[in-house]
């Protein structure tokens, strides 16, 4: 198979297509066939060295969602068959013609949807759904504050946090980007590079605050965001892209109760991934068919030019997903 692989850890120009095997599945797995693979920024980072895949990933070939049609099942696959469409949450080789994958970690193409459409879903929703509603506890009628907003992360946590009932504020770069997110439901929206979000969310809620943040960005904001949460608010970290290492006023956790938490996708257990797949197809994707959410994909690339579509994201100039597609 035709496969986008790492030949070092370096720029984008390091990812070339390159012949791999057919990847070899399991008693438990079902074997897809890639039509299409999003970009997600732990691709970017794995590009550069610095997120090593988990045992028995792929160590070369990138890529954490897929879309496709299985074409091989192992023995003890119960729900899927040979030419079912899915997409599917993998840890690592999705930019490839064929791709395995744990039964569990798959789900239905949404009805009325493509296979880009698809492939742009598993990571952020996966992420989101774990990060905001299982970690988080974001509950109807509560309010939840995004960095971030126009990614994909925050695009797809604005969508189903409205559908679900929640209000939401959003930071983002540019007047550009603030129209996005009014587009995908925020009910407010804060350019970070001209206002400063604090003094805003507390204008906006009257002081008393938002009751779960999701932050990918670390860094200054921590101490930011605390001043901002509402007594028993919830912090989730998901990234730190302005930097790991921080100090914070811990009598400002003590006094308002607050909860500060993270976490990572990539490595969490079969079970712990088919736990949200579970989630998702019982709470969300009724509302994908609907076209209550939809997806938000902002440019398509052949498979070939996967280094374009790296200088894309790491440009931050997109705003919702790429996704890489093997039918271009």
């Amino acid at each position: 198979m035709k496969a986008i692989v790492i030949t070092q850890p370096g720029a984008p120009d390091v990812l070339q297509i390159a012949e791999r095997p057919i990847p070899h599945y399991g008693p438990d797995e079902v074997l897809v066939k890639v039509t299409a693979a999003g970009i997600n920024r732990p691709d970017i980072f794995q590009r550069k060295g610095n997120y090593p895949p988990p045992p028995g990933a792929p160590q070369d070939i990138p890529g954490l969602e897929i879309a496709g049609t299985i074409v091989e099942a192992g023995n003890n696959v119960k729900r899927w068959k040979v030419g079912d469409k899915v997409c599917a949450l993998v840890t690592g080789g999705g930019y490839a013609e064929f791709c395995n994958v744990p039964e569990s970690q798959c789900l239905p193409v949404p009805k009325g949807l493509n296979f880009v459409e698809a492939a742009s879903l598993p990571e952020t929703f996966f992420t989101v759904w774990s990060n905001v509603f299982d970690r988080g506890k974001l509950q109807p009628g509560e309010s939840l504050l995004i960095h971030g907003g126009s990614s994909g992360i925050g695009a797809t946590a604005t969508q189903m946090a409205k559908a679900l009932g929640s209000k939401v504020y959003v930071t983002a770069g540019s007047d550009e980007k603030c129209v996005f997110c009014k587009s995908q439901g925020a009910d407010e929206v804060i350019n970070y590079r001209t206002q400063d979000f604090v003094i805003e969310i507390d204008r906006m809620t009257g002081e008393k605050g938002v009751d779960v943040i999701l932050d990918m960005v670390g860094g200054s904001y921590t101490q930011r965001n605390l001043k901002v949460l509402a007594e028993e608010g919830r912090l989730v970290m998901i990234n730190t892209m302005e930097g790991k290492n921080v100090e914070i006023d811990l009598s400002i956790v003590m006094l308002k109760r607050l909860h500060i938490t993270g976490s990572t996708l990539r490595p969490r257990s079969v079970e712990f991934k088919a736990a949200i797949a579970d989630s998702l197809e019982k709470n969300i994707w009724p509302l994908l068919a609907s076209g209550k959410i939809k997806p938000v994909v902002n440019a398509v690339f052949p498979a070939h030019r996967a280094a374009d579509a790296h200088i894309l994201m790491e440009s931050s100039g997109h705003t919702g997903k790429i996704v890489l597609s093997f039918d271009l």
